[in-house]
Formats: C-alpha cells, structure tokens, sequence
C-alpha cells in the first residue's frame, strides 16, 4: 500500500567522503563521509566531492546518490546500543531528512532537490561494512530485515545542492511500487510471481534490479513453483 507522503522536506544534512582504509581492516572504502558546507554540484556520476571504492555497487548511474532516513538511527540504536556511529551521515548516506521513510516513497518517484531533478532507482543493499562501521555484528542483516536501508537516486538533470535544500515532491508513476513493498515482496521466501512481476515492471526500477527480478521471475514459470 502507497501512503500519502510530505511534498516537501528539508535536507538536513549533506555529506561526502574519500576512499580510505578501513581502521583495523586491509580493505577500503568511502563509507565515512563528513558534512559538507556550502554547495555541490550533483550530476549523474555522483556528488562532487564523493567518491566510491567500488564503483560496480555505488555510485554514478542509478546509485548517484544515496539517500538516508535520520529517523531509523533510534531504531537500530534502540536494537544495538552499543553501536557506533548511529547518526546522520554515519552509515554513509548523502543526504539525510526527516519526514520520508521507505513507507512513503516509491521507485520512479521524481523530485527536485536544490538546482537537480532526480529519481528514486532502487534502494540499497546494506553489506558488511555497516557492521564494520558500526563495530557491532549483525546491524546490517537488521538492516534488511526490517527494511531500513534508505534509497538510491538516479540525477535526471545535474544542478548545484546544498544542506538546507528542500526535497520536493514532482512526479509519481502509475500503479507505483513503495520501497517497503520492494523489501517485503524480495525478502519472502515464496513470493508470488504476479507479485514479483508488478515489482520487475516498476517505472524507473535500476535495470539491474530489472534483470534479476525477471530472472526469478522465469525461473518459477519454468519450474511451476516459487522460491
């Protein structure tokens, strides 16, 4: 079920970041970004300033930037309080607002941000650098579990952006997915695969989602069962 969502927030906070080693880890990543002041030009390949370690699963194209609900911080720090860095622009989101989670947004949705048009594409898969950020196992697989991982956007048309900007609301598209029905319907074990196909046709939807959707799809039509 789609609700009604706020037309507009503001943007609590913009943030960017450099690859770097990991602390106490041989591997590298920009997962710690940092609040940028000012503004920022966003275009397709990201925001400037930020950069990606590996850029097959972030970054430019339908994961420019990555957008994080500030209110889900009390959910995982009521989950693990011993987590570190459960704040705004700690898991390594670029902006950050209140007033938008997973249950008011939908893939295809289009709004405008600052001087930018952009797109909501996907959300993001949480791996294992938020328990590595975090220093507590096991924050991510809540993370998906209970579908908190926030959402990337697709930049339709580049334009300077700024912490304060307001996120404003343009265009929704017909018979539009929700990002929590997205999380519901992967995550089951059978789901069914009328279900399966409304998500594969979401306007707007990352091709590479597209593609293992309907994948899945193809197998349990093959199969005559569903997994």
């Amino acid at each position: 079920m789609v609700v009604a969502m706020n037309p507009r927030v503001v943007i609590d906070g913009l943030f960017a970041g450099q690859v770097a080693r990991l602390a106490g880890d041989s591997r590298s990543s920009a997962i710690v970004k940092t609040p940028v002041s000012g503004r920022r030009l966003l275009t397709a390949d990201g925001l400037t300033g930020d950069t990606q370690a590996d850029r097959r699963v972030h970054g430019g194209g339908g994961k420019a930037l990555h957008h994080y609900p500030a209110e889900h911080y009390a959910l995982l720090a009521a989950a693990f309080p011993d987590a570190q860095h459960l704040m705004s622009g700690g898991l390594g989101e670029n902006i950050s607002t209140r007033g938008l989670t997973e249950h008011d947004v939908c893939i295809g949705d289009v709004f405008r941000l600052g001087g930018a048009r952009i797109q909501v594409s996907q959300p993001r898969a949480p791996c294992w650098k938020i328990d590595h950020r975090t220093a507590c196992e096991g924050v991510a697989a809540f993370i998906a579990e209970h579908g908190l991982a926030g959402w990337y956007y697709r930049v339709l048309e580049a334009g300077e952006v700024a912490a304060g900007d307001w996120l404003e609301h343009l265009e929704r598209p017909a018979d539009a997915v929700s990002l929590d029905e997205f999380w519901r319907v992967t995550r089951m074990p059978r789901p069914s695969i009328d279900a399966l196909s409304r998500l594969a046709n979401a306007s707007g939807l990352d091709p590479q989602w597209v593609g293992k959707l309907t994948q899945r799809v193809g197998w349990l039509r093959d199969n005559g069962s569903e997994i």
